[in-house]
């Protein structure tokens, strides 16, 4: 990907297009860059009053009207992922592209002091739930000529570190998922990619570094030149791969 790179305007122009975690922070960055690109958006979150915020921005600025989904992935159980697909089947047909954006920190503390739940917690919302939802959407993707699905990983989902436990292994998990997928429907014409999006001014960000101060941190819409390359026609035939946001923002 060319550090400028500058997508067309119109790069994204009646597809349709899921993002989890799209009431704040990069997922609503990612919904409103898509969104202005020309893509109906799938609004998916856990609380509505931010995804009607994304909603509200999307709307004013004259871009297509998206849909909101509510889903709180740390409840949700394989029957609301299918219910999910299902109203998107209904509602809408088909999809062309998935972010996979929503995450948990969970607790940053030794191993050993982590509570079975704790763990299972961090795991339910960042990996089982887009296990869950990639397998039910999967079939609605492969009706797309171009469809792609983008994961989202860390700095600590390459290499470990001290006191990130459940959030680093989890990453370490979206990662390999992502590789399996991009191995298994290549012959499907999807393309299934895995971004780092390294530091950004988010909530997330803050509790994890809460000494940091946050107006040092680039804001997210300034990092969704890789957001929108993996997902739009541009990145055709990239398949597994990573790409770190940051060293391609301008």
């Amino acid at each position: 990907m060319d550090k400028h790179y500058t997508p067309n305007p119109d790069l994204l122009k009646e597809k349709t297009i899921l993002v989890t975690g799209a009431g704040d922070g990069l997922g609503r960055a990612a919904a409103e860059a898509y969104a202005a690109h020309g893509a109906t958006v799938l609004l998916v979150g856990r609380t509505v009053f931010r995804l009607e915020d994304t909603y509200d921005a999307i709307v004013q600025a004259g871009n297509p009207q998206p849909y909101i989904f509510p889903l709180d992935f740390a409840k949700a159980d394989e029957a609301a992922f299918q219910g999910l697909a299902g109203g998107i089947a209904q509602e809408i047909g088909a999809l062309d592209g998935l972010l996979h954006n929503a995450a948990h920190l969970g607790d940053l503390s030794p191993i050993e002091h982590y509570t079975l739940k704790q763990w299972e917690t961090t795991f339910q919302v960042n990996v089982t739930a887009e296990f869950l939802l990639t397998k039910h959407t999967i079939p609605l993707l492969r009706q797309s000529s171009a469809a792609s699905m983008i994961f989202t990983s860390s700095g600590v989902g390459k290499q470990g570190h001290a006191y990130w436990g459940a959030y680093s292994a989890s990453k370490f998990a979206n990662e390999g998922m992502a590789q399996v997928l991009a191995d298994e429907l290549e012959a499907d014409g999807i393309r299934v990619n895995t971004i780092d999006p390294g530091i950004a001014r988010t909530v997330m960000r803050a509790k994890a570094f809460p000494a940091e101060n946050p107006n040092n941190n680039p804001e997210p819409h300034t990092l969704m030149g890789a957001y929108l390359y993996l997902m739009g026609v541009d990145s055709h035939g990239v398949s597994g791969q990573r790409i770190r946001a940051w060293m391609n923002a301008e």
